[in-house]
């Protein structure tokens, strides 16, 4: 296993060992970092008995559940889900995230509504003291297909920068999320003067747009997982 691996399976299974009790409902994230989660879930399932119903954020997510023998819960019957552990594009020194690289944010975000604490587990290298330092794959933001166009154009003239509509590899045409919808990959510029929770809620308020991959003061904690198998952490009170 690279250290690159080594850490994303540190971080999970201290964050599954330290936030998952039993009779708790948890939210299922989505990822590579989460695989390592569910693993780690299914395993004190195992070994301690654990009782817990997991909520998936995604069909990735579902498939992991389903696989790894764990019991599959939706919002209907779980509208309420005491943790969320998922993973991040990048988190900044204030605990703001980007998700949405794996194109599954609205989910991710609305399971993370219904969590009572919401639980990062990244690698190192997704660590940032500002947005956009290190990830540079721009901010995700879902929107409906027939809108893209302009809300493209509404983006760049209020804040800069280039929002580009998100490609498919293995398909021709524009990726299509879990809901059907489009995304944009805003790429900002590194000098804008309004604050993440404006522009996430100024984004928010054009039509068509369903939701965006800034995640503002959702995140409790995060666990960062080191090359060395050690784990940092980052929570709201230091």
């Amino acid at each position: 296993m690279g250290p690159l691996e080594t850490a994303k399976k540190a971080a999970a299974c201290k964050a599954v060992d330290e936030f998952v009790k039993t009779n708790s409902v948890v939210g299922i994230g989505s990822g590579s970092t989460v695989i390592y989660a569910v693993h780690r879930l299914a395993e004190r399932v195992k070994d301690e008995k654990l009782k817990i119903v997991c909520v998936p954020t995604s069909f990735q997510a579902r498939q992991l559940i389903v696989n790894s023998h764990l019991v599959l819960g939706d919002l209907e019957t779980h509208p309420r889900i005491d943790c969320v552990i998922d993973g991040a594009d990048e988190v900044d020194e204030e605990l703001n995230l980007i998700k949405g690289g794996g194109g599954c944010l609205l989910q991710e975000k609305i399971i993370a509504s219904c969590a009572e604490d919401m639980i990062v587990i990244a690698d190192y290298t997704k660590n940032s003291e500002r947005l956009g330092q290190q990830y540079k794959k721009g901010i995700p933001i879902e929107v409906i297909p027939m809108a893209y166009v302009p809300i493209q154009r509404k983006i760049e003239d209020n804040y800069g920068g280039l929002a580009k509509i998100r490609m498919a590899i293995a398909k021709a045409g524009p990726v299509v999320t879990d809901n059907g919808n489009f995304i944009l990959d805003w790429h900002f510029p590194d000098d804008l003067e309004k604050s993440w929770k404006v522009i996430n809620s100024e984004i928010k308020m054009i039509p068509g747009v369903v939701e965006t991959g800034l995640f503002i003061n959702m995140a409790k904690k995060a666990y960062f997982g080191m090359a060395d198998g050690t784990v940092t952490e980052q929570s709201l009170d230091g």
